[in-house]
């Protein structure tokens, strides 16, 4: 799918391509870890990120190797400002999970959140390697950019 990405011709194809990478990142591996992945997002979404987090919590302890139990707890984590958590929550996801082009960006924005510019740069130009049509691709900086120290 990640090669169908690259070769997308525009971002909208792109986009639906991405959908389906969603679709396969929150395919839970059975209906217990399902429940539990759902009930995160939910509670995520109505800004409840204690039980997310406890939700997510349980996710990774009944299921430790599926990558997006640690990008959802991540992505909590981030919301707070708690960068260094997420990122060590990200690496957990990338280490199961190589491919994973969301965490790969959650990644370099944790760095940036940590104030680590230059390692930013370098997962975010990992991450477009992979997926060039990425929405933080914007943060990295424009040749001969006035103020490169604000983008990645």
């Amino acid at each position: 799918m990640l090669a169908d990405i690259r070769g997308a011709t525009n971002e909208m194809e792109a986009r639906r391509l991405t959908n389906g990478l969603w679709e396969i990142w929150a395919s839970a591996p059975d209906a217990r870890a399902q429940r539990l992945l759902d009930e995160g997002m939910e509670r995520r979404a109505m800004a409840d990120l204690d039980a997310a987090t406890s939700a997510f919590d349980r996710l990774v302890a009944y299921c430790p190797d599926y990558a997006e139990g640690y990008n959802q707890r991540a992505f909590v984590a981030f919301i707070r400002g708690d960068y260094a958590t997420a990122l060590e929550d990200l690496e957990r996801a990338v280490a199961r999970a190589p491919l994973h082009v969301a965490a790969r960006s959650g990644m370099a924005l944790s760095l940036m959140g940590l104030g680590r510019i230059l390692a930013a740069r370098g997962v975010m130009r990992e991450a477009l390697d992979l997926h060039p049509w990425l929405p933080e691709r914007h943060l990295l900086p424009v040749e001969g950019s006035a103020n490169p120290e604000i983008e990645l």
